[in-house]
């Protein structure tokens, strides 16, 4: 059984950064993918970014793109967020997941196992 933890949320000001980490325990990360989602209230859970562990291939949701940055340490069994200038609409509670070679990376149903996600909040 895997287990997932997430860290670094948070409430920061519109244009201000945080750095999520997802740290990992019982298989580690021999998982095909991690992924990072997001879900504000009353809306659908969303994909974020994701990222391959054997190639280190990245996915970024338009939304995020050009302002977030997924990377992963092997050493440390960790996959980091690094969040910039952070807009109020991303305020949401985000989670890491982990999922196997199947599914859609950007699906949120193709994903095995979740952490019990972090809360960040940007101010307008």
């Amino acid at each position: 059984q895997e287990q997932l933890v997430e860290s670094g949320g948070g409430l920061v000001q519109a244009g201000g950064s945080l750095r999520l980490s997802c740290a990992a325990s019982g298989r580690t990360f021999s998982w095909h993918a991690t992924g990072w989602f997001r879900q504000a209230p009353g809306k659908e859970r969303e994909f974020v970014s994701a990222i391959l562990w054997s190639v280190g291939t990245t996915y970024y949701a338009a939304s995020v793109k050009g302002r977030f940055t997924i990377s992963r340490d092997n050493a440390e069994n960790t996959v980091n967020l690094q969040m910039n200038s952070l807009k109020p609409e991303d305020t949401a509670v985000y989670y890491c997941a982990v999922k196997d070679g199947l599914g859609l990376i950007t699906n949120p149903s193709a994903y095995n196992y979740w952490g019990q996600g972090t809360q960040v909040t940007v101010s307008s």
